[in-house]
């Protein structure tokens, strides 16, 4: 809100709590017929009230040997006649007349005042619409001076690029015109040095086949490394095979130079049945596994090895045939 609204705020606010106050106050009664309200003295001492003060020189001498008495309470003399009256309720005065005057001062001072700070709201409002009209034409020149300011800029820019392209379109068609004669002596010059330049780069191998390039640099390698990888897989598979062959060779050759006593040659006829029961893998594994069910005790003494450590190791050897086997036929397949 502005200054000149809340000033009036609290001027009316003011009032009215003054207002209220009054209303709230008990009025004094009307004087009883004959009779007339007077302002009297109502304090301990009373003064003779008069326009002229009364004023009397004295003088006094007193010794300045003897001590200052303590000064006196100050009681003013007493001037004038008392007078007494009966006062009864309600015979002082009548608050609604004798307010009425000072409210009338008070509703005209207001209305006044009011008055004055309408007309001064109204003469500020004008100022402001006065402000504003000149603010909104100086604007308005103004933004007509920065357009043509603005235009005669636009000109002067427009001027100068056309200019600047008009000495570019000069000097591109210089330019234009040397390159031609330029392209055309080179051509004259250079018409028989690009054939030979093209032989000496095709014969120095700058110019080759995609295909060809491809095949030496991808295809070719990639087959080397595979064959090389097959020939490794045969090559492993033919040693483990020979390894195998060398095993099982050993082992019957150890097993023909410690033969069984002949007390011990009638094997029972349970041995070859369970051999003969167990699955048909290979040859080898069924020799095996004979040769070491015929094994004496008194050799298993001698060379402190069980049987039960030799069946690991047979059928280990039967696997490992059979994986080269497997592995070799790979190989023949591939």
């Amino acid at each position: 809100p502005s200054t000149l609204g809340v000033k009036r705020q609290r001027r009316a606010q003011k009032l009215a709590k003054r207002l209220t106050q009054e209303q709230i106050r008990p009025g004094t009664p009307e004087p009883v017929k004959g009779r007339e309200h007077v302002y009297v003295q109502t304090e301990l001492y009373l003064e003779e009230i008069s326009d002229r003060i009364i004023e009397i020189d004295g003088e006094c001498q007193t010794d300045e040997f003897l001590d200052r008495p303590p000064t006196p309470l100050f009681i003013p003399a007493k001037t004038g006649k008392d007078v007494a009256t009966q006062i009864e309720e309600g015979e002082l005065f009548d608050f609604d007349i004798e307010v009425k005057p000072i409210l009338e001062v008070l509703v005209g001072k207001t209305v006044e005042q009011a008055l004055l700070e309408v007309m001064e709201e109204e003469e500020l409002a004008q100022l402001l619409s006065h402000q504003r009209a000149f603010a909104e034409l100086r604007n308005a020149e103004f933004a007509e001076l920065q357009r043509l300011e603005e235009q005669d800029r636009r000109i002067r820019e427009e001027k100068e690029r056309r200019r600047l392209e008009h000495l570019e379109k000069l000097r591109k068609q210089k330019e234009t015109a040397e390159k031609i004669a330029a392209r055309a002596f080179a051509q004259r010059y250079l018409a028989d040095l690009i054939p030979s330049v093209f032989n000496n780069l095709h014969e120095s191998g700058f110019f080759y086949d995609p295909v060809e390039r491809d095949i030496e640099t991808v295809f070719l390698p990639w087959l080397m490394s595979e064959v090389e990888e097959t020939l490794q897989k045969k090559v492993l598979g033919r040693t483990i095979l020979d390894s195998l062959i060398r095993m099982v060779v050993e082992k019957r050759l150890d097993e023909f130079r410690h033969s069984p006593p002949s007390d011990q040659k009638e094997a029972p006829a349970e041995g070859p049945r369970a051999t003969d029961a167990a699955p048909e893998g290979s040859d080898t594994d069924a020799a095996s596994e004979a040769d070491a069910a015929d094994q004496p005790v008194a050799e298993e003494e001698e060379t402190d090895q069980p049987v039960a450590e030799e069946q690991p190791t047979d059928s280990m050897s039967s696997q490992l045939e059979e994986q080269g086997q497997e592995g070799t036929m790979d190989l023949e397949t591939e």
